[in-house]
C-alpha cells in the first residue's frame, strides 16, 4: 500500500487531544470515560504519564464482564495488553503497516515519549483514498 500523500505522517492522520485513563483506574471508570467522550478505546497511562496499553469497549465486555469479573474492581492496568504504537513522524505507510501487522484498528501516536494522539479507522477514512482504505480494511478484517 502506498499513501496518496507521500509526505503525510502519523501526526497528520491522528486525532489529537487524546485522554488517557490512569492504570490504577477501574474498568467501570474507563467505560464512563468512553461514554462521555464518545470513543471506543482509551490509552492506559502509568504514573509516569507513559503509555502502558490500550483498553477498548470490547475488552471490557469480553475480557471482564463475560468472564464474570467485576468492572468496578478490575483495573485498566490489569487489562493492558500488547503495547503497539507509532512515532509521530512515521510515514502513513509505516502507520498502516503497524496496524495491519497487529490486526488493530486504533494506533497511539507517540512524540517525545508521550502519547499525543490516536489514529482510528475514522481518521483513515478522512485521509486515505477510497481504494487504499478498502485495501486496508480488507487486510485488517481478513481471516
Amino acid at each position: 500500500m502506498t499513501s496518496g500523500h507521500p509526505h503525510e505522517t502519523a501526526r497528520d492522520l491522528m486525532n489529537p487531544g487524546v485522554e488517557c485513563i490512569a492504570a490504577h483506574e477501574t474498568l467501570d471508570r474507563a467505560a464512563q470515560m468512553m461514554r462521555d467522550m464518545k470513543v471506543g478505546a482509551l490509552p492506559i497511562c502509568g504514573e509516569d504519564d507513559r503509555l502502558k496499553g490500550i483498553i477498548t469497549d470490547r475488552d471490557i465486555v469480553v475480557k471482564c464482564v463475560a468472564e464474570g469479573h467485576d468492572p468496578s474492581t478490575v483495573t485498566a492496568a490489569q487489562m493492558a495488553t500488547g503495547l503497539v504504537w507509532v512515532a509521530a513522524d512515521a510515514t502513513v505507510e509505516e502507520a498502516l503497516t503497524r496496524m495491519e501487522e497487529n490486526q488493530i484498528r486504533r494506533l497511539p501516536v507517540i512524540d517525545n515519549h508521550r502519547i499525543i494522539g490516536m489514529i482510528s479507522e475514522a481518521d483513515l477514512a478522512k485521509h486515505l483514498p477510497d481504494d487504499q482504505l478498502a485495501e486496508f480494511m480488507h487486510r485488517i478484517y481478513a481471516p
